[in-house]
């Protein structure tokens, strides 16, 4: 029992400490941006929302069908505006224009 302790104790605490980006950039990769894309965004958007609002967009990540291809902004959008929070919809417009434009 003391060894299961000795392992799992460390990786909760690790698991506990994700910054709310790493979380941001996960969840948008789970609802289908690609890597680069969501890397890109979370490191905009972090700053200008809400834990909570963070979490409502990471959550777009359970809605993701089987697709072999990224989704694309323009998808996810769609999927963000869904979400009826006009604060949500006009960082993450910004952030994916943004990060498409490359600015």
């Amino acid at each position: 029992m003391t060894r299961i302790t000795h392992v799992l104790v460390p990786l909760i605490a690790l698991a506990a400490c994700a910054t709310p980006e790493t979380r941001l950039r996960n969840g948008l990769q789970d609802a289908g941006l690609s890597p680069p894309m969501a890397s890109c965004m979370a490191d905009d958007m972090v700053n200008e929302l809400s834990i909570t609002q963070l979490r409502r967009i990471q959550s777009l990540g359970s809605l993701k069908d089987d697709r072999l291809s990224d989704l694309s902004v323009t998808e996810f959008l769609h999927k963000v505006r869904a979400l009826r929070d006009p604060e949500i919809l006009a960082v993450t417009s910004m952030a994916a224009g943004t990060c498409a434009l490359g600015i």
